[in-house]
């Protein structure tokens, strides 16, 4: 197969390898396997000649549109679909927001092996679903919390702990803020989370003056100083990291600055869960 069309040779070897009989048509008089073009035309709600085209290579590129219409009509898997769009147009497809649920085993097995880096992983709406045991010691017991009340946002403009930790609250809350409506906007998730901010407008002004700023930012790295009730101040490098397969989900872990901060880390590990007083930070 040349690799002059790479897309269009892609689009023949997904539709190929479909089974007729599991999309309702049927399995007489095919001379080769899989889907026929005009089937998967049909299940796309394209017309015949255009995907057509599209697999010759011809017709200049499908708008994202369509690629969706195709991967929808390919039932492709999430990597698939992201492949699809690189090939086509060049750039992976908008995240797609998924409402909070679990994570896998493995990748809770992943926060875990992070003995003395606290790690998170949160959602687009920064609602935060899984953990370390660091994290739970340095920033908040999560585990204590039910699951409405693990959003970063509330916790920020809602927690006197959480706002006695940050060693410049303001500024952290307008990152948090500015942070939050990127994601938000990337995942297409605006409806999802209006009823939180409507909330948060009501009851606290700080955050209402934050939003109507209309500020955006990236949630990368930096470095995060916290005010601990009982390990005082500790300093930690944060990077933010996009889960596989999980677009829509960020991986956060902060890793402490300097050998001090590992000490009073693992000196919090090894205290009694009840001596434990919690701050967090997004």
């Amino acid at each position: 197969m040349s690799d002059a069309n790479p897309f269009g040779n892609y689009l023949k070897n997904r539709r190929t390898k479909l089974d007729p009989a599991a999309f309702g048509f049927p399995l007489t008089r095919r001379r080769t396997p899989g889907l026929r073009r005009e089937e998967v035309a049909r299940l796309a709600n394209v017309s015949v000649t255009w995907y057509t085209w599209l697999e010759q290579g011809r017709g200049g590129a499908p708008s994202a549109d369509v690629l969706d219409r195709i991967a929808r009509a390919m039932m492709l898997t999430d990597a698939e679909r992201e492949h699809l769009f690189l090939l086509g147009l060049g750039r992976p497809p908008e995240l797609r927001y998924r409402a909070p649920g679990g994570i896998t085993p493995r990748l809770q097995r992943v926060l875990d092996t992070l003995d003395h880096s606290p790690a998170i992983i949160r959602t687009a709406t920064w609602d935060v679903i899984a953990w370390n045991k660091a994290a739970a010691a340095v920033m908040t017991d999560y585990g204590t919390l039910p699951d409405g009340q693990r959003n970063v946002l509330r916790m920020m403009f809602h927690d006197s702990r959480v706002r006695a930790a940050q060693s410049d609250w303001q500024s952290v809350a307008r990152y948090v803020v500015a942070s939050f409506r990127a994601d938000v906007a990337r995942a297409g998730a605006a409806r999802n989370v209006q009823a939180l901010v409507d909330e948060l407008c009501a009851t606290s002004p700080e955050f209402a003056a934050m939003w109507r700023d209309n500020d955006v930012q990236g949630h990368g790295d930096g470095l995060k100083v916290l005010h601990h009730p009982v390990a005082g101040r500790l300093a930690m490098e944060f990077s933010a990291f996009a889960v596989d397969g999980r677009p829509d989900l960020t991986m956060v872990i902060y890793t402490p600055a300097t050998p001090a901060d590992t000490g009073k880390i693992r000196a919090l590990l090894k205290s009694p869960p009840k001596r434990r007083k919690h701050a967090q930070r997004p």
